[in-house]
């Protein structure tokens, strides 16, 4: 035997193949990707749509590893949950099964003529879909060729009596089938390369259906390693996506084990499948059909039993404690070809990070009027927290500045940033007012019931701001970004009165000046937390809004005071 041929010609047919895999995919996700995103993004409202969803998206863009890892991304990013992320995986397995169709129908001479249409779509047209179009031709026919060279290089194992024995014995010993089929598209990354290669082998007589059948079981395994590597560090929630992807496809191979063995699953195969089996051109459909209807069944199961699912997913990945624990998680990277969907991100962490700031200034004010020692800690805490959310956004926000992003996706960029920064700046002011808490600890100074009343009167103007900022930012709602920028110069009149009576209880000698030093740094910390609260409800005025509605300042309140004076 030439094994060097054999070698050669093998790997080439497989590097074709996984070419002309990977420029088909690529093609298809450029042309239809952000739509293909939106329908997962949208369409999983319950578990018959997820399934409906991952299985078109999957069918179009020809990869069940992309819609894998965006699914998986989107949990990370709260886009989509958990229960919601198990139907489309399951939908993901069965879109993947029309690559093994197409394959299935052998039609390796018109190959030529996919590359030669292809080449000349992509590289003469100048519409840009068009181009893409003809690159996911070319892709499907280097499919085809690398198949054909697949098929080339196998044919000399015909003649060796070892190779024969161990495809033998795969179909006497299932298990090993199954284990080399994990192994192979573990390797591989691809479960339609291995589907692929399969069917190469089958046509040139090397294995039987009876071999085929159990390494299609341990690609769908095998497939689910790219869902696991995605998920390495993302959220612990996007760990049981992947970790539900796994057990999906386990446990459906453990169920169909039984069939296997006593010949029932092949004889359903048989049934269902027009062609003659001992025509080799025929039985790549066997093959093909075994991989779908695996795929499908399980789906059916599975899908009555989804919430058993979830529960064992969160066993095998289990809630921590630190889940709970505020900091950014929503930035997915994946995402970051897809602009609108990561500036959405974007918006939803921003909410996240004025949430974290409020409960910074939260504590900084108890701990400034109760001596609460908790209280000054977790000001730290939140502080520390405010900055790794920062970072993280501003980031993100650099990496997406490097995507090709329209020209109002690309000034949303710097306002974002500033915006952040803002947030980071009512981090820093909420933590001045717990060292100011733990200053007055070492001295034993205390607050004088005025001073008391008046720093709760600045805290609740401060207060009503967040909640109007949060609305603000995620729903580009002008009215309460007017409505904050209303309360902040409530802050800025409280300040004044504030200062104008501690002038007063100063003269009178109500109020010792140790303590008054401490009064008046309080309460200009707090007004300057309005001041970059002010900050960003201007920014998400002037632009999260203005640019979109274009409605002016005189225009929402004229409609506010319509409101107001139409009767109830």
């Amino acid at each position: 035997m030439d094994w060097k041929s054999l070698i050669f010609g093998l790997m080439g047919g497989l590097g074709v193949f996984l070419y002309g895999m990977f420029l088909m995919s690529e093609s298809l996700q450029r042309v239809t990707g952000d739509r293909m995103k939106n329908i997962l993004a949208s369409l999983t409202k319950n578990r018959f749509m997820g399934v409906l969803s991952g299985a078109l998206v999957t069918g179009v863009i020809q990869s069940s590893s992309a819609t894998t890892v965006m699914t998986v991304g989107f949990v990370n990013a709260g886009i989509m949950t958990f229960t919601q992320a198990i139907s489309v995986i399951m939908g993901a397995n069965i879109g993947t099964t029309v690559t093994a169709q197409i394959i299935a129908f052998n039609i390796m001479d018109y190959a030529p003529v996919m590359i030669g249409v292809g080449a000349f779509m992509a590289l003469f047209l100048s519409n840009k879909r068009w181009k893409l179009y003809g690159e996911a031709l070319l892709g499907l026919g280097f499919l085809f060729l690398g198949l054909y060279l697949m098929s080339k290089g196998v044919k000399p194992l015909e003649k060796s009596d070892a190779v024969k024995q161990v495809f033998q014995n795969f179909s006497h010993n299932p298990f090993s089938a199954i284990l080399a089929g994990i192994v192979i598209t573990s390797i591989l990354q691809s479960s339609s390369v291995t589907v692929g290669l399969v069917i190469v082998l089958a046509q040139q007589g090397l294995i039987d259906l009876d071999a085929a059948i159990p390494l299609i079981l341990g690609d769908n395994i095998g497939t689910t390693i790219k869902s696991q590597l995605a998920a390495l560090n993302a959220s612990r929630a996007a760990k049981r996506t992947a970790m539900s992807h796994t057990l999906f496809n386990a446990l459906g191979a453990l169920i169909f084990l039984p069939f296997l063995y006593l010949g029932l699953y092949r004889k359903f195969i048989i049934h269902i499948t027009p062609g003659d089996l001992n025509n080799l051109n025929h039985i790549g459909h066997f093959i093909a059909n075994s991989h779908s209807v695996f795929n499908i069944i399980s789906t059916i199961v599975f899908l009555c039993f989804l919430q058993v699912l979830v529960k064992v997913s969160t066993w095998v990945v289990p809630i921590k404690p630190e889940e709970g624990r505020a900091s950014p998680k929503l930035l997915e990277k994946h995402l970051l070809n897809s602009p609108p969907i990561a500036l959405q991100l974007v918006r939803k962490e921003m909410a996240r990070m004025v949430e974290v700031a409020h409960q910074a200034m939260i504590c900084g004010v108890k701990a400034l009027l109760e001596d609460h020692t908790p209280s000054i800690n977790e000001a730290h805490k939140l502080e520390d927290a405010t900055d790794d959310f920062q970072h993280a956004i501003t980031e993100y926000l650099i990496d997406l500045s490097e995507r090709d992003l329209s020209p109002d996706e690309s000034e949303q960029l710097p306002t974002l940033i500033h915006s952040v920064n803002d947030l980071e700046r009512v981090g820093d002011h909420a933590e001045n007012l717990a060292e100011i808490s733990e200053r007055m600890q070492l001295q034993k100074f205390k607050f004088s019931n005025q001073a008391t009343d008046g720093i709760l009167q600045l805290n609740r103007a401060l207060d009503a701001m967040f909640p109007l900022l949060k609305k603000a930012v995620t729903e580009n709602d002008p009215a309460s970004a007017l409505e904050a920028l209303e309360l902040e110069k409530e802050v800025n009149r409280i300040r004044r009165m504030l200062d104008n009576d501690h002038i007063e209880r100063l003269k009178a000698g109500i109020c010792p000046l140790p303590a008054a030093s401490y009064f008046i740094d309080a309460i200009h910390n707090m007004e300057k937390i309005g001041d970059h609260l002010k900050n960003v409800a201007q920014t998400a005025y002037n632009f999260f809004t203005y640019s979109k509605g274009k409605a002016s300042l005189k225009k929402i309140k004229e409609q506010r005071k319509t409101t107001e004076t139409q009767p109830s």
